[in-house]
């Protein structure tokens, strides 16, 4: 007997705030479409709104601030490098001038460029930062509208992007850690596609009575999102090391999806379905992709004469010995990466390494812990005193605060109505956040955070859209007030806050009094 189509035809919902279950639940009618084309049209011009808001907020002053027209914070370490990597020939990093180089080259290249096309200056240093920020409020957008099928929460979730002081004040900066969100978030949009594109695929063979040709399932064919996550997660392990751990988290995400996407179509074996058919492929994509393109980041250090570290073999490092087979390239670049890991072992607080804004990942969930980046006064006059020119990276409370009660209700939808998506954005957060837990000695602080941000705005755009579907599911008037009208607040709030916390996130001028204003916590100061 045939079973009835699950609701899991990604290309199916309707445009209200919409909740689509983990897959496991057959006898479900099949929706209507996503978005019809008036909806698409809608989606588009929201979409241009919330990225010129994006390129107007991101681009703002964006020369400001500086320490006496050098780099400010830890752009002391990456814009140099960045300038290096232009003009030393070949993009490569052929000399520790600058002190040890300590991360990969991708976010040096992206750096370089903008220094390319503005010169060595505060512009150059930050161009390709504020654009990476951009690319991510709309990739937020358009990641949480297809999540929810919604283009309303959508751009609630845009909108939260654009008033997050982190994402703002790290797209205004010449540092490698936006470029790491960006990656990120782009292979994580890349894996919402990919769900959806296999779960029409199987609706196909499901529809065409297909579906039992194999206990396993059908064979779903090259998958070109996954293969671009996989991508997006190379380069995102090719600007810092930590990119590692959204390789693992995303695999097991993807992976997940196949097996639900299985078992909604009520394939008879779907897990040693997933195994047969989804595993190597997956780990072709998303596990060797990242490798090989991280290994193509250093394609300049293979190939020039002068890269540090280049011909270490028979001098630092000796010819024998049980590695002897590996090619003396491969051999002299792990000495260049250990050397790397010896660097970050060796910063910890047992070793006497301690920072004034170092914090540890308990504390940056809400944002307890903030970064001053860059601080001066005078010689303006506001108040009748020098006015303080401080910016810091803090993550705006109105988002930030609400962190664990997004967690709980996420993990109360998923216990209780197997809701995927907050699933899916858990993963992100906990990939965020999580491994860090594992070496709390190191020394840490909350530029670290930076890629938890895009999930944070995202599951709190879903929350949005819940309570907008509990108004909508009601009958009663009133009651779809409420829902509107919280929303809205909730809204409205969270831009009065970034409006409030403007001056200390962009280095404006203001009086003692009012820097005292902007410190809402001791742990602030």
């Amino acid at each position: 007997m045939t079973t009835a189509a699950p609701a899991a035809d990604p290309e199916s919902s309707d445009v209200r705030p919409h909740t689509e279950d983990l897959g496991t639940s057959p006898g479900r009618a099949v929706p209507t479409p996503i978005f019809g084309a008036s909806d698409r049209l809608r989606g588009t011009i929201v979409g241009v709104v919330i990225t010129l808001i994006a390129v107007a907020t991101r681009l703002w002053d964006l020369t400001h601030p500086t320490d006496g027209g050098t780099p400010v914070f830890d752009e002391k370490h990456y814009v140099p490098q960045g300038w290096q990597v232009l003009t030393g020939g070949d993009w490569i990093e052929d000399n520790p001038g600058y002190g040890l180089v300590v991360h990969p080259p991708v976010g040096k290249w992206m750096l370089a460029v903008g220094e390319w096309m503005f010169g060595y200056g505060p512009m150059g240093w930050r161009v390709m930062s504020a654009v990476s920020g951009i690319v991510i409020v709309l990739a937020v957008y358009l990641t949480v509208r297809r999540l929810a099928r919604s283009t309303l929460v959508g751009a609630l979730a845009g909108v939260f992007a654009i008033c997050d002081g982190v994402l703002f004040v790290q797209s205004r900066m010449g540092m490698l850690d936006i470029f790491q969100a960006l990656f990120v978030v782009l292979a994580f949009a890349a894996i919402i596609a990919d769900r959806d594109q296999m779960r029409a695929r199987m609706h196909r063979v499901w529809s065409q009575g297909r579906i039992d040709d194999s206990p396993f399932g059908p064979r779903l064919g090259f998958r070109w999102y996954r293969f671009t996550a996989g991508v997006m997660l190379g380069l995102a392990c090719g600007t810092k090391w930590s990119g590692l751990y959204f390789v693992v988290f995303f695999t097991l995400l993807s992976l997940g999806f196949d097996v639900a996407a299985r078992r909604a179509y009520h394939v008879k074996r779907p897990w040693v379905g997933v195994l047969r058919r989804d595993l190597i492929p997956s780990g072709v994509s998303l596990a060797l992709m990242p490798i090989a393109i991280y290994l193509a980041s250093f394609a300049t250090w293979f190939a020039s004469e002068t890269s540090v570290y280049r011909y270490v073999v028979g001098s630092e490092v000796g010819t024998g010995g049980t590695f002897a087979w590996v090619p003396a390239v491969f051999r002299s670049l792990w000495y260049y990466e250990s050397g790397i890991l010896e660097f970050h072992a060796g910063l910890t607080n047992s070793a006497g390494n301690h920072h004034p804004w170092e914090s540890k990942p308990w504390t940056w969930p809400m944002s307890l812990r903030p970064m001053l980046y860059a601080i001066d006064y005078g010689p303006d006059q506001c108040g009748g005193g020098d006015c303080v020119r401080a910016q810091m990276l803090i993550g705006t409370p109105a988002l930030w605060w609400l962190a664990f009660p997004m967690i709980a209700w996420a993990i109360w939808r998923i216990v209780s109505r197997r809701d995927w998506r907050y699933a899916a954005v858990l993963v992100g957060y906990a990939a965020a956040i999580v491994p860090w837990f594992g070496d709390l000695d190191r020394q840490m602080y909350f530029f670290y955070a930076t890629v938890m941000a895009p999930f944070l705005v995202m599951g709190l755009a879903l929350c949005c859209g819940d309570v907008l579907a509990w108004g909508a599911r009601s009958r009663r008037s009133d009651r779809k007030t409420i829902a509107v009208l919280s929303v809205a607040v909730f809204a409205a709030l969270v831009i009065a806050n970034f409006v409030w916390l403007w001056p200390i996130l962009t280095g404006a001028p203001i009086s003692n009094v009012e820097w005292g204003r902007q410190m809402w916590l001791p742990s602030w100061s």
